[in-house]
């Protein structure tokens, strides 16, 4: 009985090691992102019905005082706000006669009676506070660790390599890729590290002259700081800590937000570059996967400190704002795409018209969600 409570809710068990870290790390960036939803909706004058956090059956909750219900739900894979007038939580166009049913004062705050921009400002500010949750995110840990750094500088050239294949030597000094200037080895990395099979323009510095090479970077199974397996491209370079004379960056706060500011946009950057060659066929399906993986994730994470749980929290945070901006209903991104349509014809989409596309959409959605579950299941 002992070892049983112990592998269950020690730290090293299934509830402390790996449930509470997941929890922790999805509530979160679901709470940003629908508050993000909340805060601009109630700020554009909308009424807001349900908050909610998680879906299916209520487990508890409350009204406030504007008769909003914030609750928690049973099922922990999501949230959402459910606005005066929407006929479900996905916020679903209502129909006419649904409309009826609303009163003078609801209709004055219903969300689907307010001016487009009202509407699409609501909508976006769900991504947008993702986006800056992990603004934020980094911003305290940069103020707080700073950032440690190498120079740019090659020491080994693997044989057979990219590098190698392309005249790369021990020594060169990186100044730019593909036009990107250079300052850190992490710069090279992240340059090169999703674009697999891709001619890229290397410009090094050489004995004081500056060189231009191409090499095509080639995809090697590394292990992550978390402990996983994952296909990273390389051109087979490596430093060390004689030529990458390794320092620690400090930021005072007005830094550290521009810092954080970048580092947000690059992740933002790798992110929608992953996406783009995923659909088209060109990134390993292994590196998407679901709730299983990043359950797992939450727990190796949570295994090597709060900082590195809380690092999750923001790559997560730009993964999830950046799929509900695709332009795919019933997603925030199928809204704006429907908002933009009426704002160039001057009236809503047919009633038809939308229920196709939610249609169309909602089987997009499932069959991601099912191919996700499936990579974590079975797929790798």
């Amino acid at each position: 009985m002992n070892e049983i409570f112990h592998a269950v809710f020690s730290t090293e068990g299934f509830v402390l090691g790996t449930l509470v870290p997941f929890l922790f790390v999805l509530t979160v960036v679901v709470f940003v992102h629908e508050m993000g939803h909340y805060l601009i909706g109630r700020w554009c004058g909308i009424g807001v019905k349900a908050f909610s956090i998680g879906f299916g059956p209520e487990l508890f909750g409350f009204n406030d005082s504007h008769g909003t219900r914030w609750k928690l739900s049973a099922i922990p894979l999501g949230g959402y706000v459910k606005f005066v007038g929407d006929m479900n939580a996905t916020s679903s166009q209502p129909s006419a006669e649904d409309m009826e049913t609303l009163s003078d004062a609801e209709r004055e705050v219903a969300f689907h009676t307010q001016p487009i921009w009202k509407r699409a400002a609501t909508v976006v500010a769900g991504p947008l506070f993702n986006f800056l949750l992990t603004i934020a995110v980094f911003a305290v840990l940069f103020s707080v660790y700073g950032r440690s750094v190498l120079e740019p500088t090659v020491a080994e050239v693997r044989a057979d390599s990219p590098a190698a294949r392309a005249g790369i030597q021990p020594g060169d000094r990186f100044v730019s890729v593909d036009g990107s200037k250079i300052e850190t080895f992490a710069d090279v990395q992240r340059l090169v590290s999703g674009r697999a099979g891709d001619a890229i323009t290397f410009t090094m510095l050489r004995d004081g002259k500056e060189v231009t090479v191409t090499a095509t970077p080639e995809l090697m199974e590394q292990e992550d700081a978390l402990g996983n397996k994952v296909k990273v491209a390389v051109i087979g370079v490596a430093n060390n800590t004689e030529l990458g004379q390794p320092r620690l960056i400090t930021y005072s706060p007005v830094g550290a937000v521009g810092a954080a500011v970048e580092e947000t946009g690059h992740v933002i950057q790798r992110t929608g570059q992953f996406l783009q060659r995923f659909v088209a066929g060109r990134e390993d399906k292994c590196q998407l996967g679901g709730p299983i993986k990043i359950a797992k994730m939450s727990g190796q994470a949570a295994k090597l400190g709060f900082e590195w749980l809380v690092q999750l929290v923001a790559f997560l945070s730009v993964g999830i704002g950046i799929l509900n901006l695709l332009p795919i209903p019933p997603l925030d991104g199928g809204h704006l795409l429907f908002y933009g349509v009426e704002a160039v014809i001057r009236r809503p989409v047919s009633e038809w018209m939308m229920e196709m596309a939610y249609r169309v959409g909602l089987i997009l959605v499932l069959g991601f969600m099912g191919f996700v579950f499936w990579n974590d299941l079975f797929g790798c």
